[in-house]
C-alpha cells in the first residue's frame, strides 16, 4: 500500500485533542490511518480524545516503555510506504499534509526520512524562561521525532527505535545515526508544525537531567564522535562534574578537620555554582519566581547531572 500512516505516542495529555484536530484539517492528502499509541499503564481508562470527523484514527495499546517502544508498536501496526511520527503536543499547519505530500514526492530512493520544520512560540512581552529556552531548542535540533517521516521498510531494515532509550530523548538521533549506517541518506523538508511550551515546575531542567545517562549509551553504540554525526552540541557535563568535585572535596576536607583545604575546595563550588546561576538567569525574565529557581536547580542540577552521568557509564557496559 503507498502513501502515509501517522503515529502519535501518547501519555494522554490534554494536548492530544488539538494535535489530532490539527491533523484532521490540515488541507492536503488524507493519511491512510493515524495509529494513536496509548502508552499508559493497563487501567488508565479512556484517552481524552474523540475522533475528529473524516480522520481514519485507530488507537493501539503501547507497552508503556516509553516512546522509543510506544513509536515502534505504532509502525508495526500500518502497511503504508512513508510513517510520519508527530508528538502528541504538535500542533501541524493548516497545509501541513500537502506540504508533507510534496517533501515525501522530493525524496529520492535513497532517503530513508524527512525532518519537518518546527517552530516554538515564545512570549513577546518578556524574555524567555529557562524552560521555553530548552524547549525552543527543538526549532534548530536535527531528527527530532516531533514531526518526522520514515520510510516503514528502512525501519525495519534497521529494527526500528532502540527501546533501551526509555525517555523522549536521544532515540531519535539513534535512530537517525543507524539509518545513516546502513547507507541511507536523511533529509528537512518544507511542512511545519508548531510545538507549544507546555507547562512544567519549576524543578523540570533536574528531571531533564536523565539525560546524561542516554548520552553515555549513545557514546557506547555510535562511538566518541557520536555528537558530531548527529548534530548534538555538546553540553556543560564537564564544568557540572568539575563543581561537584569541589563541593565532595569541601565536605570531606571539613569531615576531616582540614578547613584551608575544605575553604579552598569550597570556593570553588561557590565560583562554579554561582557561574552558572548567573548564565542561566541572565537570558531570562528576572521574575522573582524564575530567579529562586534557577538559584535553587543551580545548586542541585551540577551533582544530578554527575550522578546520571556515572549511572550511564555503569549501565552502558552492562551486557
Amino acid at each position: 500500500m503507498t502513501g502515509f500512516s501517522v503515529v502519535v505516542p501518547t501519555v494522554g495529555r490534554e494536548s492530544l485533542q488539538g494535535c489530532a484536530d490539527a491533523l484532521a484539517s490540515a488541507r492536503g492528502p488524507r493519511p491512510a490511518r493515524v495509529v494513536v499509541v496509548d502508552d499508559r499503564p493497563a487501567g488508565a481508562g479512556p484517552l481524552p480524545l474523540t475522533a475528529p470527523p473524516g480522520l481514519d484514527l485507530q488507537v493501539v495499546r503501547g507497552p508503556a516503555r516509553g516512546p522509543a517502544a510506544a513509536r515502534n508498536a505504532g509502525w508495526r501496526a500500518v502497511d503504508t510506504d512513508w510513517v510520519v511520527f508527530v508528538d502528541d503536543d504538535v500542533v501541524v499547519d493548516p497545509r501541513w499534509c500537502e506540504d508533507l505530500a510534496a517533501d515525501l514526492g522530493e525524496a529520492g530512493d535513497a532517503v530513508a526520512a524527512v525532518q519537518g520544520r518546527i517552530h516554538v512560540p515564545l512570549p513577546r512581552d518578556r524574555r524567555p524562561t529557562d524552560w521555553e529556552r530548552t524547549v525552543a531548542g527543538l526549532a534548530t535540533a536535527r531528527w527530532i521525532t516531533a514531526d518526522l517521516a520514515v520510510r516503514r521498510p528502512a525501519l525495519a531494515t534497521v529494527g526500528g527505535f532502540d527501546q533501551r532509550f526509555h525517555r523522549a530523548y536521544r532515540e531519535d538521533a539513534d535512530l537517525a545515526l543507524r539509518l545513516l549506517d546502513a547507507g541511507y541518506a536523511l533529509a528537512e523538508g518544507e511542512r511545519r508544525s508548531t510545538h507549544p511550551v507546555r507547562p512544567a515546575p519549576w524543578w523540570v531542567s533536574l528531571r531533564a537531567q536523565a539525560g546524561n545517562a542516554d548520552d553515555q549509551l549513545m557514546r557506547r553504540l555510535h562511538g566518541p564522535d557520536w555528537r558530531r554525526r548527529a548534530e548534538a552540541p555538546a553540553g556543560r557535563l564537564p564544568r557540572h562534574v568539575a563543581t561537584t568535585a569541589a563541593g565532595l572535596s569541601a565536605v570531606v576536607g571539613a569531615l576531616a578537620g582540614r578547613r584551608r583545604y575544605a575553604l579552598a575546595f569550597g570556593t570553588l563550588w561557590l565560583a562554579g555554582t554561582a557561574e552558572f546561576a548567573a548564565a542561566r538567569l541572565r537570558p531570562g525574565p528576572g521574575t522573582p519566581g524564575e530567579v529562586a529557581a534557577m538559584i535553587a536547580t543551580s545548586v542541585l542540577l551540577p551533582p544530578l547531572a554527575t550522578a546520571h552521568w556515572l549511572r550511564g557509564l555503569v549501565q552502558a557496559r552492562l551486557p
